[in-house]
């Protein structure tokens, strides 16, 4: 008989990924329910499974549910006393601790005291890396099962030969400027010194909603100086929309390596998808990015290790690239590992209900 998990969110690439990539298992995820306003680029946000009313409508069509993401605009007490309804309907609750901060939240308390509410809430709990798990049992006192984070870019992707490109590619992305993120400080120091290497060429990329005077992101001191610092040839400068999920694999697939300009956060599905490109990362000593996949590190808000750091990946050119084959296995373990929590939190809920 299948699992039926009421998944938070569905349709997200770290979540698909949990399912066999030839598919055959026995878990199957509903589909996201639509919101009224969803979000463009995030349809599923903000999850209606949250919603007591929608688990109590829904009862019968799921086993269980799991948390991933999603829960940034919800209230605590709301979020505790959601639980508890899927406590009454003896629906077991799964959480993945993905963020100990969140990237979006200037200050920690309002996340800090969601994670609790739900924390306290589970009757299990993964997280991605040995650091977060131990962050989690001091916080909470909770045990954390570590489960790696899968693949990003497709298999037949990983698979294939990198394409070549001209120079030594750095890369920075200022996306649309999340709360975790300062990149002028990280722009400065590159610009300082990548542009004077043999080949090397600094390409930094902005959304046009943090460049567009008008826009309610719009960032006047960022944009002023990367236009600056453009004109002057001290980097070149990309203005666009999101990338679609293709857009920004080939993006990353052209740097030589991506910096990561982030002064708080937990981990990275952006690290990832470069580890199954070949495509350096150079990340910041907060959160547990190196404990991900391969880094290499700078302490964060600290110019001098920053560059460091990017003159090795320069000097060394490392080679640290995803195997396909691997990483089909890691998925097969992922789905193995989830079924099998799956089946002892119901078999749990089970003996409970009935002793």
């Amino acid at each position: 008989m299948s699992l039926r998990v009421a998944s938070v969110p569905s349709d997200h690439v770290y979540v698909r990924h949990l399912s066999p990539a030839g598919g055959g298992d026995d878990v199957r995820r509903l589909p996201d329910p639509r919101p009224g306003g969803a979000v463009t680029g995030a349809p599923w946000w903000p999850p209606r499974i949250l919603d007591p009313d929608w688990v109590r409508a829904h009862a019968d069509e799921f086993d269980l549910v799991h948390v991933h993401f999603g829960y940034d605009a919800q209230d605590p007490e709301d979020l505790a006393a959601w639980a508890g309804t899927l406590r009454t309907l003896g629906k077991p609750l799964v959480l993945t601790v993905h963020d100990l901060r969140n990237p979006h939240h200037e200050e920690p308390a309002l996340h800090d005291a969601q994670l609790g509410a739900l924390l306290a809430a589970a009757d299990a709990v993964v997280t991605l890396t040995p650091g977060a798990a131990a962050e989690v049992r001091r916080r909470s006192g909770r045990a954390a099962r570590v489960l790696p984070h899968p693949h990003v870019v497709d298999l037949d992707r990983i698979a294939r030969p990198r394409r070549g490109h001209d120079g030594f590619v750095v890369g920075l992305h200022c996306k649309s400027l999340r709360a975790g993120m300062d990149p002028l400080p990280v722009v400065e120091a590159l610009a300082g010194c990548v542009p004077d290497w043999p080949d090397a060429r600094l390409v930094v990329d902005a959304h046009t909603d943090v460049m567009a005077p008008g826009s309610p992101r719009h960032d006047a001191a960022l944009e002023t100086r990367l236009r600056e610092l453009a004109a002057c040839g001290r980097l070149e400068l990309a203005v666009h929309d999101y990338f679609t999920h293709d857009e920004l694999v080939d993006y990353l697939e052209g740097l030589d390596v991506s910096v990561l300009p982030y002064r708080f956060g937990t981990h990275s599905g952006w690290l990832e998808a470069c580890y199954d490109l070949g495509t350096t990362v150079v990340a910041p000593d907060c959160g547990y990015y190196a404990e991900q996949r391969p880094v290499l590190g700078y302490r964060t808000g600290d110019a001098a290790s920053l560059v460091a750091a990017v003159t090795r990946a320069h000097e060394d050119r490392p080679s640290w690239r995803a195997d396909a084959a691997a990483r089909r296995a890691e998925r097969a373990m992922l789905a193995a590992s989830h079924a099998q929590l799956y089946r002892s939190v119901l078999a749990a809920k089970e003996v409970a209900c009935t002793s």
